[in-house]
C-alpha cells in the first residue's frame, strides 16, 4: 500500500467527532476539489505491506477507533479491503472516509462509511457513484461540504430525492474550511459561516447534523498529522 502517514489524534468529523482515533492516510486521489486541504496526499508517501500497516496501528493503539482516509483510499481497494477486514477482526471500530466516486460494494458491512457527496462548489460535482446508495446502512454517514447557498440547496435536494435520512445513520452538512487557512482557530476560516448554515437548517426543518472540523478548532488549521 502507498501510505502518506499513520498517526494518533482526535477524530475531527462525523458523529465520532471528539473521539480518540488512529488515522491511516493513504496516498493518491483522482479528484481535485477546489477547497481540498490535503493536497499533500496526492503524491509521495511510502510503500508499506498490510502487515506493516497493521503493526503500526497496533503500536499506536490496541483498541478503539481507526479511520482509513486519504486522498481517496478506495483507489487502493485491493489492499484496503483486506486491511479493514483485519482491523475488524482485531476488534477495532473502523471508519472509511471516501468521496463516493469509487465502488463501495466490497467494503465490509461492519465498517462505518463516511461518504462525501461532492457539491457544485467543489468543482467535482456529479462525481458521486449512484450505485453506492445501495451500499448505505445504519452504520454509514453521508457528508456534504458546503461553500455557499448553491451547495446547500444541492445538498438539501439530494438528501430529499434519495431519502438519505432513511438510508444512512446520519447526514452531515459541513461548511468548507479554506484550504489556505492559517493562524486563528475559529470559524472565520469557513467559506460558509456556520451560523448561517445553522439558520438555514433550522428554517428548513432538516433532520441533518451540522458538522464542524473539530481538529481545526483545537490546532491551527494548517497543522498536519492531527
Amino acid at each position: 500500500m502507498q501510505i502518506t502517514e499513520i498517526y494518533r489524534s482526535i477524530q475531527g468529523e462525523s458523529s465520532f467527532a471528539g473521539v480518540p482515533c488512529t488515522f491511516v492516510r493513504l496516498t493518491g486521489c483522482n479528484l481535485r476539489c477546489s477547497w481540498c486541504d490535503s493536497e499533500y496526499t496526492f503524491y509521495g508517501g511510502r510503500k508499506m505491506s498490510l502487515d506493516e500497516v497493521e503493526a503500526e496501528v497496533r503500536r499506536l493503539s490496541r483498541a478503539g477507533v481507526v479511520e482509513i482516509t486519504g486522498g481517496e483510499p478506495m483507489l487502493q481497494e485491493r489492499e484496503v479491503v483486506p486491511l479493514m477486514e483485519r482491523l475488524l477482526a482485531r476488534g477495532y471500530t473502523v471508519l472509511l472516509e471516501t468521496s463516493g466516486e469509487r465502488p463501495l460494494e466490497r467494503v465490509p458491512r461492519a465498517v462505518h462509511k463516511i461518504v462525501d457527496v461532492k457539491c457544485p462548489g467543489s468543482g467535482e460535482g456529479g462525481t458521486f457513484r449512484a450505485e453506492n446508495l445501495a451500499t448505505l446502512g445504519a452504520n454509514d454517514e453521508v457528508k456534504f461540504v458546503l461553500a455557499g447557498r448553491e451547495d446547500y440547496d444541492f445538498a438539501r435536494q439530494f438528501t430529499a430525492e434519495h431519502r438519505l435520512e432513511e438510508r444512512a445513520g446520519a447526514v452531515i452538512f459541513s461548511p468548507v474550511f479554506r484550504k489556505d487557512a492559517a493562524g486563528g482557530r475559529d470559524s472565520s476560516h469557513c467559506l460558509l459561516d456556520p451560523q448561517q448554515l445553522a439558520e438555514w437548517i433550522v428554517a428548513d426543518s432538516l433532520n441533518v447534523r451540522l458538522g464542524l472540523q473539530v481538529h481545526k478548532f483545537i490546532w491551527t488549521p494548517e497543522t498536519k498529522g492531527v
